[in-house]
C-alpha cells in the first residue's frame, strides 16, 4: 500500500513513524515533510493547501490512503475534493472541520447537543466586544473564531488585558480573518485533559489520554504556543471520570456528527477542563493534536495504517485497538523567541547522542544545510521517551533533551511535574 501524509511538523513525523511500522505499507510520501521525515518517507514539494496538486499527485502515484495532518487543509475542504474524485482520505469534510475552524460553530454545536462547556458570547463588532468586557467580571477567555495555529487564545486576568486582546484581534488584525470575529468565554478552572478519538462515522476508538503544556515557560507562564510538551497517560484520570467523559461528552459528540450528516472519518481532539462541576469541553480539534500525537502513538500497540484505512471504510470494528500500560513523555525544544519572531539556520548538535539514550526524536522544524541539521521553525524537535512509569519517562526525555543544543534554543523544565506531585 502507498500512503501520502500531509504536513511538516512533529505530529506528521510521528504519524509517518507509526505508519511505517505497518507490514501493509510499502511506500510513504510526505508533502512537504521535514528533514527528519525524509529518513522514512519520500518528500514531495507540494504545499498542504494546494488541494488540486495533491489530488493530481495521489492519482498519478496510485496512493491508497492520504492522511491529513494539519487543520487548514481540512477546513478548506480537501476531504470533499478527494472523496468527490474517489480517493481514500482520512479526515473530516469541510463542514465537520468547522468544529475546529470556527469556535462559534463549535460552541453552538455543543449547546445544540447538550455537551457541557463554558458559557460564551460571539462578537463581530469590536465596540460590542469591548462593552461586554466592561460589563463582565474578570478573568476572561478571549478566542479568535478561526484558525490561529494554537495562538489565538488569551486568558486575561484583568479587563485591560481583555481589552488589549480584543483590540489585537479585531482592530489590529493580528490573526487576519481568523480574528475578525471573537468569542468571549466563561473562564473555567481545573486541570486540563486531552482525549483523541478516531471516528469512522458510526463507531469510535480512544487513544490514551494525555496532557499538553500550552504556555511557553515554566509554571504555565508566558504566551500560548502550539504546545511545549506532553505526557500520557494521565495518572489522575480514573475509571469513573473516564466513563463520565465518555457518556456526557464523547458519545453526544458522535451523535451530533451523525445528526449533522458530517461525512468522512477522522480524529476528534477533545480539549477538556475538569471543573468542580465536572468535565467540560474547552475546544474541539478535528485532527491529531501536536504534541499529543507524539506521546499517544508510541503507546499505541496496533497497526495505525490499518486503523486509519479501515476507518475510512466505516469498519473500525474490524481492527485491534489497544494502548500500552507504559508512560510516554515529550519535551519540545524551541527556537529562542518562539512563539514570537525567531531566527532560523542555527546548527543543531547532539542529535546522535540523544538518540543513543533511547529517546525518539520527532522533527518539527528542522532543515538540512550543508549536510547538517539546522532549526527551521519555532518548535524544532520533540524529544520523546517511553518507560514503565511517568517519572522514568520524563527523566529519560529530559536526559535526551539536555544533549541537544543550538543557538538560543530553550525548553520547559517542568513538563509533567504537576502530575508527579498529584
Amino acid at each position: 500500500m502507498k500512503v501520502l501524509v500531509l504536513g511538516s511538523g512533529g505530529r506528521e513525523h510521528a504519524l509517518v513513524w507509526k505508519i511505517a511500522q505497518s507490514d501493509k505499507v510499502g511506500k510513504i510520501y510526505a508533502a512537504p515533510g521535514n528533514a527528519g521525515i525524509a529518513e522514512l518517507a519520500e518528500r514531495v514539494d507540494i504545499d498542504v493547501n494546494d488541494k488540486k496538486k495533491l489530488l493530481e499527485f495521489a492519482i498519478a502515484k496510485g496512493v491508497d490512503l492520504t492522511v491529513v495532518g494539519p487543520e487548514a487543509p481540512l477546513v478548506s475542504g480537501i476531504v470533499d475534493l478527494f472523496a468527490d474524485n474517489g480517493r481514500r482520505i482520512f479526515g473530516f469534510d469541510g463542514r465537520g472541520a468547522l468544529l475546529e475552524g470556527s469556535k462559534v460553530w463549535a460552541k453552538e454545536f455543543m449547546r445544540k447537543y447538550r455537551i457541557p462547556t463554558g458559557g460564551f458570547a460571539a462578537f463581530n463588532d469590536h465596540c460590542a466586544a469591548q462593552r461586554s468586557i466592561e460589563e463582565g467580571t474578570p478573568p476572561f477567555v478571549i478566542k479568535a473564531d478561526g484558525l490561529a495555529a494554537g495562538k489565538g487564545v488569551f486568558v486575561c486576568e484583568t479587563r485591560e488585558q481583555a481589552r488589549n486582546a480584543a483590540e489585537r484581534m479585531m482592530k489590529a488584525g493580528e490573526f487576519g480573518e481568523a480574528g475578525k470575529r471573537v468569542v468571549i468565554e466563561e473562564y473555567l478552572e481545573g486541570p486540563e485533559l486531552s482525549i483523541l478519538a478516531v471516528f469512522d462515522g458510526k463507531d469510535y476508538r480512544l487513544f490514551a489520554a494525555s496532557q499538553d503544556h500550552k504556555r511557553a515557560f515554566d509554571g504555565d507562564t508566558g504566551p500560548n504556543t502550539g504546545g511545549m510538551g506532553a505526557y500520557s497517560p494521565v495518572p489522575w484520570l480514573d475509571h469513573a471520570l473516564s466513563e463520565k467523559i465518555r457518556i456526557e461528552i464523547i458519545e453526544p459528540t458522535l451523535n451530533g456528527i451523525q445528526a449533522e450528516k458530517i461525512s468522512g472519518a477522522g480524529v476528534i481532539y477533545f480539549g477538556l477542563m475538569i471543573t468542580g462541576e465536572g468535565p467540560k469541553v474547552l475546544e474541539y480539534n478535528c485532527r491529531f493534536g501536536d504534541p499529543e500525537t507524539q506521546v499517544i502513538l508510541p503507546l499505541f500497540k496496533g497497526d495505525l495504517f490499518e486503523v486509519l484505512y479501515e476507518a475510512t471504510g466505516s469498519n473500525l470494528e474490524s481492527v485491534d485497538f489497544e494502548n500500552s500500560a507504559d508512560s510516554c513523555a515529550c519535551v519540545v525544544i524551541a527556537s529562542g523567541g518562539y512563539p514570537g519572531p525567531y531566527r532560523k539556520g542555527h546548527r543543531i548538535s547532539g542529535l546522535e547522542e540523544a538518540d543513543d539514550t533511547g529517546c525518539i526524536l520527532f522533527h518539527a522544524g528542522t532543515a538540512i544545510r550543508d549536510g547538517e541539521f539546522v532549526n527551521d521553525g519555532g518548535r524544532v524537535l520533540c524529544v520523546t521517551a517511553v518507560a514503565r512509569n511517568l517519572n522514568d519517562a520524563l527523566e529519560k526525555a529530559y536526559r535526551g533533551a539536555g544533549m541537544i543544543s543550538f543557538q538560543d534554543c530553550f525548553y520547559r523544565r517542568d513538563i509533567g511535574r504537576r502530575a508527579l506531585e498529584s
